[in-house]
């Protein structure tokens, strides 16, 4: 029985690419303080998404010499081989990177293959499947270069593979375009609270007396008196009770460091309520503020259905007088003096005792009350956006082993090429010769 149409074709991905590169950088030197020179690491690549936020940086002398066999650009495939094995993103923009360790870069010959057909083919259960079968390992999966360089990719004619990736795009164009939204929206948000609690240009400042650059009627409160606070702990991972079947939403920071959102609907592990009974996390309310409080300090996150964490968090309640949008900006302007405070022989920590003895800026409560009147119109459009873009996702990844093995016809469908899609006039015309030829 043949997996695909009888017109497509399949052929190893080196003969379809112009480059299928590994990644030449063992010790690549890393830097401190940012600089525009980031490096592509393994973790920065989920999902389909390429996201630096969290990157490492080197200098300029390091980059040049990590980029003399290729710089990546836009629109170049990342292949994980290991730690994760399989995830597959894309570069969508023009930033200066370069390959870190265990990813391999894909640049498709356009007179064969179109780029994002690749990417989306990349995605899909025929070549992750090859990806899975062929990784290895005693203790962690990786997949060797050979092996990299020579999965198969099946193929219609060019001109099937856009309209095929148009539909795709199409998609992923409106979810970066709520991304942005929801970038936006977080922006002002914090930039009224800078404004108004940091800069103390709020409502009335004029008429304020102050003293030290805060004015008198304002008062720094204890943490212990201001809000409740909780840890998390692990349901013992060797119990299959705790864990199988589990629909208790159970976070871990790699939620948090790795979400597009500050809104997150759901863990990537859930337990059952038989292990969280049998452990000491705390199954705390929907729209809480968890924190990361171990190794990474200071990544925050709110859930939306009841949840509880594992150990490396702090999860903050909001309440009347200490508002989720006031609460929120707080704890996330608070991160530098978080990690003063933290310490530990292994990994850094910011323990439960240490953090119930800062204080926390408390303003006047109609003050507050008008900032949270303010900004949380702006977080509620942030959620609606979060829940819009899983939708999509899920409706985008739905279609993908559908499409990309030819199940799906397309040739009947109106199919408008989105902006992404759209190539510069030159490459426009190199691939009017391809199809042409």
């Amino acid at each position: 029985m043949r997996l695909f149409p009888d017109h497509w074709k399949t052929d190893s991905v080196s003969e379809l690419c112009t480059d299928v590169v590994d990644c030449v950088n063992k010790t690549a030197p890393v830097v401190d303080g940012p600089t525009e020179y980031k490096m592509i690491r393994t973790t920065n690549v989920k999902a389909g998404r390429i996201n630096l936020d969290d990157c490492r940086y080197v200098d300029e002398a390091t980059f040049v010499k990590w980029t003399r066999r290729i710089q990546p650009k836009r629109n170049d495939i990342v292949l994980t081989r290991e730690a994760p094995l399989g995830e597959v993103g894309l570069l969508r923009s023009d930033e200066s990177v370069f390959l870190g360790q265990r990813t391999m870069l894909y640049r498709a010959n356009p007179k064969k293959l179109d780029q994002r057909f690749l990417y989306y083919s990349m995605l899909g259960p025929f070549v992750q499947g090859q990806i899975r079968s062929q990784g290895s390992g005693a203790t962690v999966e990786h997949l060797r270069v050979p092996d990299a360089e020579s999965f198969l990719v099946a193929y219609p004619p060019l001109e099937e593979q856009r309209r095929i990736a148009a539909l795709l795009s199409a998609y992923d164009d409106l979810i970066a375009n709520n991304q942005r939204r929801i970038a936006l929206l977080e922006s002002m948000a914090e930039e009224i609270y800078r404004e108004w609690f940091v800069r103390m240009r709020f409502p009335g400042a004029k008429s304020a007396v102050f003293v030290k650059g805060v004015p008198t009627d304002w008062t720094h409160e204890p943490i212990l008196n201001a809000f409740k606070f909780y840890g998390g702990a692990t349901p013992a991972r060797d119990n299959p009770r705790f864990w199988v079947d589990g629909d208790v939403h159970w976070y871990t920071p790699t939620d948090i460091t790795g979400a597009s959102s500050p809104y997150l609907e759901e863990s990537a592990d859930k337990c059952t309520d038989e292990g969280l009974q049998n452990c000491s996390a705390n199954l705390f309310p929907a729209y809480s503020i968890m924190m990361t409080s171990r190794a990474t300090i200071g990544a925050i996150g709110i859930n939306c259905a009841p949840a509880c964490t594992n150990q490396g968090f702090i999860t903050c309640i909001p309440n009347q007088r200490y508002p989720l949008t006031y609460l929120y900006h707080w704890l996330k302007l608070a991160k530098p003096h978080f990690e003063m405070l933290s310490g530990g022989a292994t990994f850094a920590e910011l323990t439960k005792g240490t953090f119930k003895r800062i204080r926390i800026l408390t303003p006047p409560e109609k003050l507050v009350a008008a900032y949270e009147q303010q900004a949380r119109p702006m977080f509620e459009q942030v959620e609606l956006l979060t829940k819009t873009n899983r939708r999509l996702r899920a409706t985008r990844d739905a279609l993908i082993p559908r499409l990309i093995s030819g199940k799906l016809r397309v040739e009947a469908l109106d199919i408008q090429f989105p902006p992404s899609m759209q190539p510069p006039p030159a490459e426009a015309a190199q691939r009017g010769e391809a199809i042409a030829s």
